[in-house]
């Protein structure tokens, strides 16, 4: 299967060089320099986007907010900035990855192809599961709560879906960053403390019941 990515940079030698070494990988690759070229060059569907931050007219957490609810590839971060808040927010707007430049190749590659096999295990995925007025679908992605669906970030949804699919065991937030995110959770667990928060408060607008639980010193597990 030959994968669809879109690179988006506004350093036009950057996005020269990873469109040959990703092309030379057997990638199809699609190019744009700046956010707004970026909002149309979605409308190919990509397997996957590599996405700088710091872009004129939109940046790319912009475009990230814009695009997710539409797609559901992963969205990696290009980026110089360091500050955990930046990368907190990044996260928390719909993207699955940061990249910190200057990146080796390698690893860059290697994080794609992680991403990419990630999706593709869960769209093999056909279960799903009831726990009274909560129903999950885990091939669709969709939780409902009373036939009202969750509107959830990608994120959300597969920390969601991680500890539902492992009830009564407890995680601790470092665990559930690793799970979800596919790599080294060291330093980013402040994003599942908040991205948590968010999820108990799209839950309650639906009902009283707690499906998160929190294991105070410990971590948090899915109620049986």
């Amino acid at each position: 299967m030959q994968y669809k990515i879109l690179i988006v940079d506004d350093d036009r030698e950057l996005l020269k060089m990873l469109k040959s070494f990703f092309e030379i990988r057997g990638y199809f690759v699609i190019t744009a320099n700046d956010g707004v070229e970026a909002l149309k060059m979605t409308e190919a569907n990509p397997d996957i986007i590599l996405l700088d931050v710091n872009m004129p007219q939109i940046d790319g957490m912009e475009v990230c907010r814009r695009i997710r609810d539409k797609m559901s590839c992963p969205i990696l971060f290009l980026t110089a900035r360091v500050e955990e808040q930046d990368r907190v927010n990044g996260l928390i707007s719909g993207g699955d990855d940061y990249i910190l430049k200057p990146f080796s190749l390698k690893e860059l590659e290697a994080r794609i192809v992680a991403h990419l096999k990630r999706e593709e295990r869960h769209k093999a995925k056909s279960e799903y599961r009831f726990w009274g007025e909560f129903f999950i679908d885990y091939a669709a992605k969709t939780v409902q709560i009373d036939g009202s669906y969750l509107e959830l970030t990608k994120l959300e949804y597969e920390i969601i879906e991680f500890l539902s699919m492992n009830p009564g065991i407890v995680f601790d937030r470092e665990r559930i960053y690793e799970k979800v995110c596919g790599y080294d959770a060291e330093g980013e667990s402040r994003v599942i403390t908040e991205l948590i928060r968010r999820i108990r408060r799209k839950i309650s607008e639906h009902t009283e019941k707690e499906y998160i639980e929190t294991v105070w010193g410990m971590g948090y597990r899915w109620k049986k």
